[in-house]
């Protein structure tokens, strides 16, 4: 591990992966050294100074991947700063956004030894074609999700201009 920040995110349809992607390279470009991996894949913390997570907010809860990994992590997560990126509203509706900042919040509030040094929510992408078990939610019609069309409500200019930010202020824990 030859990185001193990792960039670790969980995603169902790739949304979250390429905003990891996104947050990579913009730090990169500051020229920090960076990892990025699936959170499944993580195996150890050891040898990074600073910790970026990103994950989407699923039926109100946050993927379970993220979840997982902070539970299993703790000890060492409270050694070192950590950043928080979630994906939440389908659209740029007000009403919505503040509901999946209120989902991300709650999730978080699960782990209370967890201090983030930025907590962020972007804008989420809705696919065209959902998997099982999505696809069986989203046709119910009762579901928020059913007759829904596809849509991408992420803000480049906001994931990179957050990610510029979160370089300059992640310069000192790096030293």
């Amino acid at each position: 591990m030859s990185g001193l920040i990792l960039v670790a995110y969980a995603t169902r349809y790739g949304s979250t992966q390429e905003v990891a992607e996104a947050v990579t390279a913009t730090l990169r470009e500051s020229g920090l050294e960076v990892d990025i991996q699936p959170i499944r894949k993580v195996r150890s913390l050891t040898g990074y100074k600073v910790i970026v997570l990103g994950a989407a907010i699923y039926y109100g809860l946050w993927h379970k991947d993220a979840v997982n990994f902070l539970t299993k992590n703790e000890s060492a997560l409270t050694q070192r700063p950590v950043a928080v990126f979630a994906l939440g509203p389908n659209s740029t509706d007000e009403n919505e956004r503040q509901g999946c900042q209120a989902q991300l919040d709650k999730e978080l509030a699960k782990f209370p030894w967890l201090k983030p040094v930025v907590t962020e929510l972007f804008g989420g992408r809705y696919p065209s074609k959902l998997r099982f078990p999505d696809s069986m939610v989203a046709a119910l019609p009762a579901s928020p999700m059913h007759g829904k069309p596809a849509s991408d409500a992420r803000d480049w200019i906001a994931i990179r201009a957050w990610a510029s930010n979160l370089a300059i202020n992640l310069q000192p824990a790096l030293l």
